[in-house]
């Protein structure tokens, strides 16, 4: 009787594929390096540029960086997404981390000013603030434009620096910018009708919304005011499938309001690799 032949199956290596490639989707990447994930990461980004931080990402033997080639349609019976130029990939567990986007176009001069997005915002303004405040030698004035629970979230950081805020819910038309020299990059805003306020720096902490349009092609639930429904493990409402960052809403608010960046990628992480290792069906395209 001949031996029976030796076996040639194997575990196929999971496959993770990240929509998004801002700071929650990178800092999810280096999380799972740091965990020894041993299958393979796709990320589809939708920049055509290559940041020194993406490209420092697709220099990892198990992780493939795909830029200028944002997620558009997922078909999550079959467990693929197809990119918008009809790019297909197959994935055991997808990410989408597509962030957020402001509601209004940009009020001019904004790039001189603090601003206020996300929860990760507030390390940065903090630091700005001690600055400010060491080179006026007093507690600075600030005018904080905005509405909702990031503006909330910024006044608090701004007192918490040491910073008188002065909050106004109007929108301006333009930021003024700081007298030359002075080190500050903006320092008051100019209304429509020509009235201004003044200060000592300028935090805009304007309305933001979900890019959570990739969520209707997957049947994903998605929240009332934006934003791809997630539970505390972060699994949206189909198998499979995640979201983190701004793209994700628990609760009905925005999970950047919430959790910050890498936290929200470090337990997301650990979430995955439990998935992986618990062996869970693999559902690969033909």
């Amino acid at each position: 009787m001949s031996a029976p032949a030796p076996s040639t199956s194997s575990s196929p290596a999971t496959r993770i594929v990240i929509a998004g490639a801002g700071p929650a989707a990178q800092a999810l990447v280096r999380h799972l390096e740091r965990a020894r994930f041993s299958g393979h990461i796709t990320v589809l980004s939708n920049r055509d540029d290559a940041p020194e931080e993406l490209l420092e990402l697709s220099g990892l033997p198990q992780v493939s960086v795909r830029f200028g080639q944002p997620a558009s349609f997922i078909d999550s019976d079959n467990r693929r997404v197809i990119t918008a130029d009809g790019m297909e990939f197959s994935y055991d567990q997808l990410v989408i981390a597509t962030g957020s986007t402001p509601v209004a176009s940009p009020v001019e001069g904004a790039g001189r000013c603090l601003s206020y997005s996300t929860i990760d915002d507030a390390t940065r303004i903090g630091e700005a603030v001690q600055e400010i405040t060491k080179e006026l030698g007093r507690r600075p004035l600030g005018i904080l434009v905005g509405t909702g629970a990031s503006a909330g979230q910024a006044e608090a950081v701004l007192r918490a620096g040491g910073v008188r805020p002065v909050r106004t819910t109007v929108r301006p038309t333009a930021v003024v910018p700081a007298i030359s020299g002075s080190g500050l990059a903006a320092s008051g805003i100019v209304f429509e009708d020509g009235s201004s306020m003044n200060g000592d720096l300028v935090v805009l902490a304007e309305e933001r919304v979900s890019r959570d349009s990739l969520a209707a092609s997957g049947g994903l639930r998605t929240a009332p005011n934006g934003g791809i429904e997630i539970g505390q493990d972060f699994r949206t409402s189909v198998p499979g499938i995640w979201a983190i960052g701004d793209a994700a809403a628990f609760d009905g608010v925005r999970l950047g309001l919430l959790v910050a960046a890498a936290s929200a990628a470090g337990a997301c992480a650990t979430q995955l690799m439990t998935a992986s290792s618990a062996g869970q069906p693999v559902q690969v395209a033909a």
